[in-house]
């Protein structure tokens, strides 16, 4: 009962510290439907071509906020599939901090960020001229915001509680699944991860990418912890942070209604992850 309280309150700790940061993000969003005009939103969207390298340069600060925000301007189409992967790609969650606190691996710190920024900005720029080039731009598919806001009254209750009413839903749906995942990895450990990944492997990466893709800060601080006690190839720990979007993915599957378009996604973001990796530790 003391271990589900602590992982409760950890848990609570860990997710009330979004709140702020996604009420700025919906407020901007409401704002921009409701009080901008559509001149905005096409030159927000004009920045395509520019987008992956900007959502690199922010998903690489040391905390999965921009990935949850990433994902709900996504689901708006107010940035690209590129500049969505290159957040997911360059967010570090818990990884930096971790790094910092030891002394045997501060020099790493840069290394990393580095790698995953290039990654980000390489994917990102790939992927959003793979789909320009096949005319397939999702950003002229919808209009913005649609579902966002489908149905939520904010014309009648101006763009504050609407924005507030996000919010809460939101940080509701983060709290369980982050308690679920929290309790499974308490449950599970550290010592079952180390073993199920092969150290000295070329492999490697590609089970270090899967470990990343589970939605919550804990794998990144598992993976980081790993790389720091030698468990871990620096291109694994590249591939796990790379794919590991903290709660970024579980609101993408939230807020964006095409299940087909978000699976596909976390698989492009596997793919980019793992074989970054493989071709890290191969190379280096």
């Amino acid at each position: 009962m003391d271990h589900f309280f602590e992982i409760l309150s950890h848990t609570f700790l860990d997710t009330v510290k979004m709140l702020p940061f996604l009420f700025g993000v919906y407020l901007l969003i409401e704002f921009l439907e409701h009080k901008a005009t559509g001149k905005l939103a096409n030159v927000l969207r004009r920045l395509g071509p520019f987008g992956p390298v900007g959502g690199a340069a922010l998903g690489c600060l040391p905390q999965c906020g921009f990935s949850v925000a990433a994902s709900n301007l996504y689901s708006g189409r107010l940035i690209s599939l590129g500049t969505l992967l290159a957040v997911f790609i360059a967010t570090s969650d818990e990884a930096i901090p971790i790094l910092l606190s030891s002394p045997n691996s501060m020099g790493d710190v840069w290394k990393l960020i580095l790698a995953k920024v290039i990654i980000a900005i390489i994917a990102g720029l790939f992927v959003d001229g793979v789909i320009r080039f096949f005319k397939r731009r999702s950003n002229e598919e919808a209009e913005p915001y649609v579902d966002l806001c489908e149905n939520c009254g904010c014309e009648n209750h101006g763009i504050w509680l609407s924005a507030l009413k996000h919010t809460l839903q939101i940080f509701i749906f983060l709290f369980a699944i982050a308690l679920a995942l929290e309790a499974l990895m308490h449950i599970a450990g550290e010592e079952l991860l180390s073993k199920i990944l092969m150290q000295n492997s070329i492999f490697q990466p590609i089970l270090a990418a899967l470990i990343g893709l589970i939605p919550n800060c804990a794998p990144s601080v598992v993976l980081t912890d790993l790389y720091v006690n030698g468990n871990l190839s620096f291109g694994s720990v590249v591939a796990g942070l790379s794919t590991g979007a903290g709660m970024g993915l579980v609101v993408l599957f939230k807020v964006n209604k095409n299940l087909k378009q978000n699976v596909a996604i976390v698989g492009v973001l596997y793919v980019i992850g793992a074989l970054s990796g493989m071709i890290i530790d191969l190379v280096f």
